[in-house]
């Protein structure tokens, strides 16, 4: 069920006006009731993609929460009416969940990344929580899943009684597999794209200075110009279109 609150639109995409408290105590809500919930980080790319397909905005739209990934979003909303929205980022939203999960007892599950990226990943968190519960970690293959597959991981999920499940296949992909599943998955599920890697070494996160700047695009542009160069130069720039537009209409 989706309850009525107030959301900001950004290129018509729905995005919660959040401060960091109010989006761990939500999610730790959920999970503590095992409720069937999914979560969207969405940043600029994500908005676009919403104002361009259907399909990808009916599930933003369907989220229980979205949450400002991204500085240029962050600051359309502050010109929208949220004065002091920050970036609620999946990173840094993961890491502070798990600090909180690991003091109040409420197991995890971490889905996606590659086999070598879960093992790092596992080792960093036990190494930094030791009372942390990390009730199963699963990578998917990339091609499509079978009925079977789905539904093996579904009840390896639900079995393990974890309260949330961390979600990383990258965007769209993640977002469309969190809708499809809810209601099958009994756990929040939230989609935090290179947070795995990021956390388990495998991709060097941008220094502190840039994600405070709003450039961690830039950093990631340059560290994979072939894979990003489109998402990053084309995408952005079309956010920046559709926003002084938006800024315009009003």
């Amino acid at each position: 069920m989706i309850e009525m609150r107030r959301r900001i639109p950004v290129l018509g995409q729905p995005f919660d006006p959040l401060t960091w408290p109010e989006a761990l105590n939500r999610i730790e809500a959920w999970a503590g009731a095992r409720e069937s919930r999914y979560v969207c980080i969405s940043n600029a790319h994500s908005a676009v993609t919403g104002s361009q397909d259907a399909d990808f905005a009916a599930v933003l739209q369907g989220a229980d929460m979205v949450t400002p990934d991204g500085a240029p979003v962050a600051w359309m909303m502050r010109r929208l009416g949220v004065p002091n929205q920050q970036r609620i980022n999946g990173p840094d939203l993961m890491w502070r969940y798990c600090e909180r999960a690991a003091s109040t007892g409420q197991s995890i599950y971490l889905y996606g990344g590659t086999d070598r990226t879960l093992e790092l990943l596992q080792q960093r968190l036990r190494a930094t929580w030791p009372a942390l519960k990390i009730a199963g970690a699963v990578s998917p293959p990339f091609r499509a899943l079978t009925a079977e597959e789905r539904a093996a991981h579904v009840a390896a999920i639900n079995a393990s009684g974890a309260g949330t499940v961390w979600v990383s296949l990258g965007c769209p992909k993640q977002e469309r597999w969190m809708a499809e599943h809810r209601g099958q998955v009994q756990a929040v599920m939230i989609g935090v794209g290179a947070a795995f890697d990021y956390h388990a070494g495998t991709i060097q996160r941008a220094p502190l200075w840039m994600q405070r700047s709003g450039l961690e695009w830039l950093h990631r542009l340059v560290s994979e110009p072939r894979r990003l160069w489109r998402r990053y130069l084309v995408t952005n720039s079309l956010f920046i279109w559709g926003a002084a537009r938006q800024l315009l209409r009003r």
